[in-house]
């Protein structure tokens, strides 16, 4: 088995590209937004990895624990012989799923796609060791828009784990999941993992830890434009906020500033202003219901064949195959 090859169809100039337009969209728009990804530099991403380990943080270990339970079932119900997983990232969850995969099916190769070219090559170059007889074919890409760039061949299943469905908000989530049904063939199947609607005393402090660190990780974002767009904010003169919106079912969290401010972004050439009280939205993470989610994917062409929980009914995984 040859080892792990790698297509890039993102750059880091692309990157760059990308959150200049993303930026300059959001920071002039009334109400203020940025898109969650931009959380996600080095720096970002460690402080995620010690978001997991929180103790009021339930959704990653929710989800780890469910997998654990159901991964046999899912792989005997599947019988992938590619596996896509959608921001793969370290692919730690991964690493389960293909244990059963090639134990309990016909799995040949693994296609792991993430927006960070050198996590991926780390994470490739780890589950080859891992698994010897697995091809592993990695895919530097951004998975909302070039999904059409994942290698067909064999029957697949596209794997989108973590709850991250949830950062995308309905019409978007829309436009996803028609993306990932116009990529499969009839049969082939979808492993989507959502965070579903529970008490919001023990919802929203899982995105307001007591210890500050989602604080952090909210206020990192501001570093990226400072780091990539030579901006001049000043991170500690925001307020992480994180509220639960009934409404639309999710949370949201958002960056308030203490004081009036005037912030350059000279990359963009840029200046903007910020009142006392003004927020940021910085991400969504939206909950689901059963229900809810089954209409979602019914509408996108996909059929739910099965459904697994945790005892709270905290989390769901999904298995659901393209009409």
């Amino acid at each position: 088995m040859t080892g792990p090859t790698l297509e890039i169809y993102l750059s880091d100039d692309d990157l760059t590209s990308a959150l200049r337009a993303d930026a300059r969209l959001g920071l002039t728009a009334d109400p203020k937004w940025l898109p969650p990804k931009w959380f996600y530099d080095a720096r970002g991403s460690e402080l995620f990895e010690q978001i997991t380990e929180l103790p009021e943080y339930y959704p990653t270990r929710t989800e780890r624990a469910l997998l654990q339970q159901v991964v046999g079932e899912i792989a005997r119900t599947a019988q992938a012989e590619v596996l896509v997983e959608l921001g793969a990232g370290s692919a730690a969850k991964t690493r389960l799923l293909l244990s059963a995969l090639t134990s309990e099916g016909p799995l040949k190769t693994y296609v792991p796609q993430d927006v960070s070219s050198s996590a991926l090559r780390a994470a490739a170059d780890e589950i080859a060791a891992e698994f010897p007889g697995l091809a592993v074919h990695g895919v530097v890409s951004d998975f909302t828009d070039t999904l059409h760039n994942l290698p067909g061949g064999g029957r697949r299943m596209i794997a989108f784990l973590g709850g991250t469905i949830g950062n995308l908000v309905p019409a978007e989530r829309a436009d996803f999941l028609a993306s990932i049904h116009d990529v499969l063939e009839p049969g082939e199947q979808l492993l989507l993992g959502a965070g579903l609607v529970i008490d919001p005393a023990v919802l929203v402090p899982a995105y307001d830890d007591a210890a500050g660190v989602t604080a952090e990780f909210n206020r990192n974002v501001l570093h990226v434009l400072n780091n990539r767009l030579d901006a001049d904010f000043e991170p500690d003169k925001f307020e992480h906020i994180a509220v639960w919106d009934a409404e639309n079912e999710w949370i949201e969290m958002r960056l308030e500033a203490v004081e009036d401010m005037t912030v350059g972004v000279r990359d963009l050439d840029l200046t903007v202003e910020f009142a006392r009280g003004e927020q940021l939205r910085t991400e969504i993470s939206a909950k689901f219901r059963i229900n809810g989610l089954d209409a979602e994917l019914t509408a996108a062409g996909f059929r739910t064949e099965h459904v697994w929980t945790d005892p709270d009914n905290r989390f769901a995984l999904v298995l659901a195959a393209r009409i």
